[in-house]
């Protein structure tokens, strides 16, 4: 009897081991699936200085969400607007420290370090945002810049030409004569010679500054007058098309050869299609700022005279000129761009 008693107690033991064992390795599998999971997971962090509202920062959200879509899932991307994580003054250091894995800024912003880009930032004769968004994408890529060399360049655009603003009418150099204007980066030499007293600010500072008299207008491209509601204040809008803002989004260059080649491939794919996405969402809602400052306050668009237009066209020409020989005196194939950049836009504006 005590024999049968010790058999059963000891198959009844070897149950409950069986089922120990049992439970362990079915959690053991779970945590491994779910470390698997967690490693196809791409966390990517994307920094921008200006607001959500502006366009490249819709640009970014739509970025964001073409990657996520085309690489189902399998890279995520949180974006980092306003200034949240960089800003225009640490952007490119910030992401080559990895502080975050893209970062979007404007060359402008830092003048002299680009003196390609400053040949193409200058009136060119472009149309509009579209035309212009396309040639310097590809102006990015036929001439990729040597300070961006350690970065992997994921996409480049631009603004649309930029025009004065201002609280009052200027419809000839003698009105604009002195006019505390805010501009950036490469409008500097443009404002001077046309005899205007640029001032450098940061776009987010316009309204105050326009609100407590430390300028009397702005120039740059349209969509802030409904974006920052910078026609509440700035009355005028001078027909006169200016300089572009060049942009560029960077990659840390460790960030991106540790992604696998398929993601790669899709952010390779979406470089110049940003670009388009870009300058068609840009001049539809310039179209409609403008509408809308017209419509709601006031606004009035001012036409130079033939003979006020060929005054301003002489002043500034010559400035591009400059432009390709300081480019050129530094060892640059600034003739070869200047060539390449009216070709891009012949081809872009058909």
């Amino acid at each position: 009897m005590k024999k049968i008693i010790y058999s059963v107690l000891v198959f009844m033991l070897m149950i409950s081991l069986s089922g120990c064992g049992s439970t362990t390795s079915t959690t053991g599998v779970d945590k491994k699936n779910s470390s698997d999971t967690s490693k196809e997971k791409i966390k990517l962090t994307y920094a921008f200085f200006a607001p959500a509202n502006t366009f490249p920062a819709i640009q970014m959200n739509k970025w964001k969400e073409e990657l996520e879509k085309r690489t189902n899932g399998k890279v995520e991307v949180q974006v980092f607007p306003g200034g949240s994580l960089l800003n225009a003054n640490n952007m490119y250091e910030g992401v080559g420290k990895k502080v975050a894995d893209i970062g979007l800024s404007s060359t402008t912003y830092e003048p002299g370090r680009y003196p390609l880009f400053d040949i193409s930032d200058m009136p060119s004769g472009y149309p509009n945002a579209t035309v212009a968004c396309q040639v310097v994408n590809d102006l990015v890529k036929a001439y990729p810049p040597d300070a961006l060399k350690d970065f992997k360049i994921i996409t480049s655009f631009a603004t649309e030409p930029a025009y004065i603003q201002s609280k009052t009418k200027i419809s000839n150099l003698e009105e604009l004569k002195g006019k505390q204007l805010r501009i950036a980066g490469s409008l500097t030499p443009i404002m001077k010679a046309l005899g205007a007293a640029p001032v450098g600010l940061s776009q987010a500072e316009v309204p105050e500054a326009l609100q407590t008299g430390i300028i009397v207008g702005s120039v740059s491209s349209r969509e802030v007058l409904k974006d920052l509601k910078l026609s509440e204040t700035e009355k005028f809008v001078t027909d006169y098309p200016l300089a572009l803002n060049t942009f560029i989004a960077v990659m840390n260059i460790e960030t991106w050869k540790s992604l696998p080649p398929d993601v790669q491939k899709v952010i390779d794919e979406l470089n110049a299609e940003m670009a388009l996405f870009t300058g068609n969402y840009l001049d539809n809602h310039v179209k409609e700022a403008l509408e809308w400052s017209q419509k709601e306050q006031g606004l009035k668009v001012i036409t130079l005279a033939p003979e006020e237009k060929k005054k301003w066209d002489d002043i500034i020409q010559p400035l591009q000129a400059q432009a390709v020989k300081t480019a050129a005196d530094k060892g640059l194939p600034a003739e070869n761009y200047k060539a390449k950049l009216y070709e891009l836009i012949a081809k872009y504006s058909k």
